[in-house]
């Protein structure tokens, strides 16, 4: 079995380069929602030392030089993500995304004589079509590929590609590779590892059998298996079924209105409920929660969340609204600064599966085609376009973005203009 792991470099940052050509070569970093923190930075501003997690007001303090900071697009993140993994899908018969910018291509029925090949081609391809460079690891497991992605970045940056085509190359690129960075081993599983001696992934790879079952169980099994070139970790073509969706974010600026507050709630509410349907299932509950700023020590503090049981299973926006502000008008409190509320739907079940009564079954059809044609309006016209009374109109609790760049690829009123 061969498997190629492929990694878009910087994503975050690489997005934010593709429209705007003079931020190659400079030092970048791509903040959280609110502006809060770093989440992705340029190799630029990693030299820098600008460290994942570094607030955003420390950026400046600690680094003399001028770094240029970007406000989080998930639009055209996504959009772009979407394009890659596209892309992607045309060399190979099966492909799973891991992740927004990682996705592990099965290739085993390919030439292993040209397998590097076809990753510079798929590197190659990729940058030409979207513009966002990649790095391809190929190998034969997946932990083995995530290795030889890394190792890729590391060691042969001006190529990006690296095939871990046999024994000995693979023990090479093992012993290169620190135990804290084996993809699946945290941070307390690294320190008893060195802890017994075992520094590298060579080591760990040469580990007595005895001593991973007793000391990591099934996974460090399951982890030795693959570094030993026998595939352990199944594919995962088809998404699993969500457990649970969940909505919240935190205000641009601390809240006291009960209004707003609760506009927001309604607001995160639908947007559970689009998700639901989009995913053909049905929750049984939802719950709401309020904080306030744990950060600020001079607030007083209030922290609550309740759990409403619904009628019955429904992803109708109506009803989980109705539910949500019976459940806000519970937990919330006068006289504190809020500063983040959420919505949470819980014991999701398959539409098909939902009983309904015979009460119910007229007026739900009714609301199934309302629901249909406000969700067709929204995506043919534009997100959150038609709403309900209750949700907000003006957004007053947006997220603070300062920083923030156009939407290139999804909104008409931002595409890229030329002048010739």
């Amino acid at each position: 079995m061969w498997i190629a792991l492929v990694d878009c470099n910087n994503f975050y940052v690489s997005c934010e380069r593709l429209f705007k050509p003079a931020l190659e070569h400079q030092p970048v970093v791509v903040l959280s929602n609110n502006d809060g923190c770093a989440i992705a930075r340029s190799e630029e501003a990693k030299q820098l030392g600008v460290k994942m997690g570094t607030p955003e007001f420390m950026i400046d303090s600690i680094i003399k030089n001028k770094i240029v900071k970007c406000s989080s697009n998930y639009p055209l993140y996504g959009d772009l993500s979407s394009r890659v993994m596209k892309t992607l899908s045309s060399f190979v018969p099966q492909i799973e995304i891991y992740s927004i910018d990682e996705a592990f291509l099965d290739m085993t029925d390919m030439d292993i004589m040209g397998l590097h090949d076809t990753g510079v081609m798929i590197r190659n391809t990729v940058k030409k079509n979207i513009g966002i460079p990649v790095s391809v690891g190929i190998a034969p497991t997946k932990t083995l590929a995530k290795m030889a992605n890394r190792y890729a970045k590391k060691m042969l940056r001006e190529i990006g590609v690296f095939h871990a085509s046999d024994e000995k190359i693979i023990n090479q690129m093992l012993s290169y590779t620190r135990v804290e960075d084996i993809w699946g081993v945290g941070r307390q599983y690294a320190e008893l590892l060195q802890r017994h001696g075992f520094l590298t992934a060579f080591d760990l790879k040469n580990a007595p059998e005895e001593w991973m079952r007793k000391n990591m169980t099934v996974q460090g099994q399951r982890l030795q298996n693959e570094l030993k070139g026998i595939p352990s970790i199944e594919w995962q073509f088809v998404s699993k079924t969500k457990k649970n969706i969940c909505t919240s974010r935190s205000f641009g600026k601390l809240l006291t209105d009960k209004t707003i507050i609760q506009q927001a709630v309604c607001d995160y509410t639908a947007s559970c409920a689009f998700k639901l349907r989009k995913e053909r299932t049905c929750a049984k509950s939802i719950a709401v929660f309020v904080q306030t700023n744990p950060h600020r020590k001079d607030d007083v503090q209030y922290v609550r969340s309740i759990i409403v049981q619904l009628p019955s299973p429904s992803n109708d926006t109506s009803v989980l609204i109705k539910q949500a502000i019976k459940g806000f008008n519970i937990i919330f409190k006068d006289g504190y600064k809020y500063m983040k509320c959420g919505v949470e739907v819980h014991g999701l079940v398959p539409e098909t599966q939902v009983q309904l009564n015979l009460f119910e079954l007229a007026e739900t059809e009714k609301k199934k085609k309302l629901t249909k044609t406000l969700d067709t309006v929204n995506r043919s016209l534009g997100k959150n376009l038609v709403k309900y009374a209750v949700q907000s109109s003006e957004n007053k609790y947006k997220l603070r973005a300062d920083y923030l760049s156009k939407r290139f690829t999804t909104n008409f009123d931002e595409i890229l203009e030329v002048n010739l």
